[in-house]
């Protein structure tokens, strides 16, 4: 089996949480790394990806601008949160052009904010925790498609949901339960859609997709519902040897305030625009290596969120 099969099309990475989602920080990157070999892999058969993603979360952001923790005055002033993410990944790929994949994040959090008391004191508080977050199952259809033989390319469908899996109920050491939009879940059950172009370039040795994701929580959960949100993902693969490729991508993420008794609606959402380069690098037949780094090129949050100005991602895959 060429090194150019190894990966097949997994649904969903990118649309969860992107760089600065709600004012506590609590984040996942989005990167999309569907497409990190030459073309993804059509045939029946699985792959099994591990991805590690890391986000330190250090500066406060009010639309887009920077500001100081504690210059706009609120409840809690936020200072840092530090995200280290690993995600699992299972695809299967059927004969029939269905596929589906189950994507199981675990989620390291390091939060810390200063609590501003009545009497104009302010009280240190943190969380951190390792836990499981929101599992998502997600199906896809692949179109049959007709175009160009010397420019192969794939169209397709996505569809699935993100699970209440994580707890919602973390708290610290005192005994004071973390705000909603820290938590490893949302308690809510999200209907996922979407769709993807890929094509490939032989006469360049190149590659690029465009894929668009939308998702929205069915219902709410003890006073919490989580915005929607609308991701569009674009990239572009140059092969620079038969086993390394250089990756470059553009990743746009549109995200509506949170809503319910237990949301924060004036300090979440918002629209952020990143660019992500990365490598590729095929170790074998069936396993493949990669790395990016995303940098945020417009950020623009409701009310006052944390923020960062990296975020970190390398990843493995294999195919069996």
């Amino acid at each position: 089996m060429k090194a150019s099969n190894i990966f097949v099309i997994v649904a969903c990475i990118g649309a969860i949480p992107s760089l600065a989602t709600a004012s506590c920080g609590s984040a996942f990157c989005t990167v999309n790394s569907n497409w990190t070999s030459e073309s993804a892999a059509t045939e029946a058969g699985s792959v099994f990806d591990l991805r590690y993603e890391y986000i330190n979360q250090n500066q406060p952001r009010a639309g887009t601008n920077n500001v100081a923790a504690g210059q706009i005055p609120h409840e809690h002033d936020e200072v840092s949160t530090t995200n280290r993410n690993l995600l699992a990944t299972y695809s299967h790929t059927f004969n029939s052009g269905w596929g589906i994949s189950v994507i199981a994040p675990i989620a390291n959090r390091n939060h810390f904010h200063l609590h501003n008391e009545a009497d104009g004191g302010q009280t240190p508080e943190r969380w951190n925790f390792t836990e499981l977050g929101d599992i998502r199952i997600v199906g896809r259809y692949e179109l049959p498609y007709v175009g160009d033989p010397t420019k192969p390319s794939t169209i397709g469908m996505t569809f699935g949901f993100k699970l209440p899996t994580g707890r919602i109920d973390i708290a610290n050491t005192t005994g004071d339960v973390a705000e909603r939009t820290l938590q490893p879940g949302t308690g809510t059950t999200d209907a996922i859609i979407g769709a993807y172009y890929h094509q490939k370039l032989p006469q360049w040795n190149a590659s690029w997709f465009a894929q668009t994701q939308y998702q929205e929580a069915l219902n709410s959960h003890a006073d919490f519902k989580p915005g929607s949100q609308f991701g569009i993902d674009a990239g572009f693969r140059y092969g620079v040897t038969d086993k390394m490729g250089v990756l470059v991508q553009v990743n746009a993420l549109v995200k509506q305030r949170d809503r319910g008794a237990q949301a924060e609606p004036a300090d979440s959402g918002g629209r952020y625009l990143s660019i992500s380069p990365g490598l590729s690098y095929a170790v074998s037949d069936r396993v493949q290596i990669y790395s990016f780094i995303q940098k945020p090129v417009y950020q623009n949050v409701n009310g006052v969120q944390l923020t960062a100005d990296k975020a970190f991602v390398v990843g493995l895959s294999s195919r069996f």
